[in-house]
């Protein structure tokens, strides 16, 4: 056997060849002082940078790669903290086992891990094109995933083995340069021998919990979302009594069970924020079709909203229509905002409670409905504390049951600034509302079109920018000539001026069946729930109409909503829930 010397010396050579006389000097001298034999400890530093375009992307941060023969670690540093409670992630490649490994250190201080095979990533295609990155000559090699194309740049005489990504490896060689697409670029930056003093790069000593690559991820990405949870598996049902007061878990249950509320402290939002609402929903023993409504109000608002569920009826401004009707908090006057809608579905045909007692050939009913709805537009109104009021109207006792819970995604993974910790600047009035508020204790507004025309005052606020109307509209009316079925124009009129006309309908309610075993079936192979609607479909959420009131100035300004509804046919009647918000954007707030 050659004297340690002897191979040490060699290996010296080789390192000195590869990198360059004044990065050899100082490894050598690190080594020396270290008494380490360079052939078994040879270790490097190397930073990524990325661009895209050819420009850099700051917000990428630099890969920092620690690696061997054996081992490399893989970290990301940023210029900036990141958000509080962050997932801290490292990966690592064990050249030795043909494994790579990505860990995450959790909020709660928990381990998470998942691994793969060398054998499992995406294999390499390898060409005799080169090119020299930091003077280190590298050769092509080509492989593909999910439809990227990849070109990966491998120095394959390099002392150790790294790679800036555990998705892509080499069996041997260090990979300096990796582009996707031709447009994005992972490219070492610099290359520098780790100090004597530093530890070597390792394998964690214990990896936590071991999960697959999906669970992982899902568990990684929670941890930079804020979850709120707002009704979990909450009863809407008949109850022929006294409101009941809050349980311990803070739920009132009002309008003779047909309404439910909680208030609930919400963070505060920045401004690159988006929030998403997710309602679940499962039939309890109602077979039929309803109205589901979701109202936000902030709690300084809420005191007249929860006065007139108590019976009093000076709490909400009266509306005189013609025809003798009278109406109670429709439009919003001084001192009287109505409740925001922040959701509006339409319940299933008895999904859940009546999937096993209706079976139809062909079809696997769903086990309930599931929504998810962007409602970052309403963020004016999703601040601090909120009391969330969901309605269904309904005369069975075993009713529904609903879950809602809003989901807040950072736009960023990095904490704010002081400047950006303050709401953006858009902003939400409430101005109308047909619907009915207050479940089955009363308030029957839908039937206003009969012989009426909706009209409300606001004011735009000095400042004011891009101003639009939040309109939500449906037709009801369950028989065939009913407004249920039939298409009624929406006419929005602005100043004296026709600013637009609406017909709402959907024509795909068919597509929906899977979510309705208790609709009837017809002998031609049609279910109730088939048919077309105004505006909705059993088992599906109502999309807002955003409509912009274009260059409109600050002041006093009237708007009027007039539907030709359909007359009653003996003791059934028509209605249109229709709802309306002024959204604007600018600093300047509602009045």
């Amino acid at each position: 056997m050659e004297p340690r010397e002897s191979l040490a010396g060699r290996a010296a050579a080789g390192l000195r060849r590869w990198m360059g006389w004044p990065g050899w000097m100082g490894l050598l001298a690190s080594c020396l002082a270290a008494g380490v034999a360079l052939a078994d400890d040879t270790a490097l530093r190397i930073i990524y940078g990325a661009a895209f375009e050819g420009q850099p992307v700051a917000e990428d941060g630099e890969t920092i790669l620690e690696c061997d023969r054996a081992v490399a670690v893989l970290r990301v540093a940023y210029d900036r903290a990141l958000l509080a409670g962050a997932p801290i992630e490292t990966r690592a490649i064990d050249y030795g086992a043909g494994r790579t490994y990505q860990t995450a250190r959790l909020r709660d201080g928990a381990r998470i891990t998942t691994t793969a095979e060398f054998g499992s990533l995406p294999p390499l295609e390898w060409s005799e094109e080169r090119t020299e990155i930091l003077g280190r000559s590298c050769r092509l090699a080509r492989t593909t995933l999910r439809s990227n194309r990849i070109e990966l740049w491998v120095d394959e005489s390099a002392p150790v083995s790294g790679s800036p990504s555990t998705q892509f490896v080499a069996p041997t060689g260090l990979i300096l340069r990796l582009v996707r697409n031709g447009n994005y670029v992972v490219e070492a930056r610099s290359i520098e021998p780790l100090d004597p003093g530093s530890p070597r790069p390792r394998l964690e000593a214990d990896w936590g919990t071991m999960l697959d690559l999906p669970a992982y991820r899902a568990r990684v990405t929670d941890g930079y979302i804020t979850t709120v949870s707002i009704f979990e598996r909450d009863p809407i049902a008949w109850e022929n009594g006294a409101p009941v007061p809050a349980d311990s878990s803070g739920l009132l249950r009002l309008g003779n069970g047909t309404l439910i509320a909680r208030k609930v402290r919400l963070p505060r939002a920045t401004p690159d924020v988006a929030i998403f609402a997710e309602l679940t929903h499962r039939s309890r023993g109602d077979a039929y079709d309803r109205t589901g409504l979701v109202f936000a109000l902030p709690a300084a608002q809420a005191r007249s909203f929860f006065a007139a569920i108590s019976g009093d009826s000076s709490a909400t401004p009266l509306l005189e229509g013609r025809m003798g009707r009278r109406y109670r908090g429709v439009t919003a006057r001084e001192g009287f905002t109505p409740p925001l809608e922040l959701l509006r579905y339409i319940t299933p045909f008895g999904v859940g409670h009546y999937n096993q007692q209706v079976q139809v050939d062909g079809l696997v009913w769903e086990d309930s409905l599931r929504f998810k709805i962007d409602v970052t537009d309403l963020i004016s109104h999703l601040q601090e504390e909120v009391w969330f009021v969901a309605v269904i109207e309904n005369y069975d006792r075993g009713g529904h049951e609903v879950s809602l819970r809003l989901r807040y995604y950072p736009g960023e993974r990095f904490a704010p600034s002081g400047e950006e910790s303050e709401t953006g600047a858009s902003r939400l009035a409430p101005l109308f509302s047909t619907v009915n508020l207050i479940g089955m204790s009363g308030f029957d507004r839908g039937r206003l079109f009969e012989h009426d025309t909706l009209r409300v005052r606001f004011s735009l606020p000095a400042g004011a920018q891009k101003p639009r109307l939040r309109y939500f509209t449906t037709g009801h009316g369950g028989w065939g000539g009913g407004d249920e079925f039939t298409p009624r124009t929406n006419s929005i009129i602005l100043d004296g001026k026709l600013l637009t006309a609406i017909t709402p309908w959907r024509s795909d309610c068919a597509t929906f069946r899977r979510l309705n075993p208790a609709s009837g079936n017809f002998w031609n192979g049609l279910s109730s729930s088939d048919f077309s609607r105004s505006g909705w479909c059993p088992g599906m959420p109502v999309d807002p109409y955003w409509i912009p009131l274009g260059e409109l100035p600050p002041g006093e300004h009237e708007l009027r909503v007039a539907i030709p509804m359909g007359a009653p046919e003996g003791s059934s009647t028509s209605a249109w829930l229709v709802s309306g918000a002024l959204s604007w954007e600018g600093r300047a707030r509602e009045e």
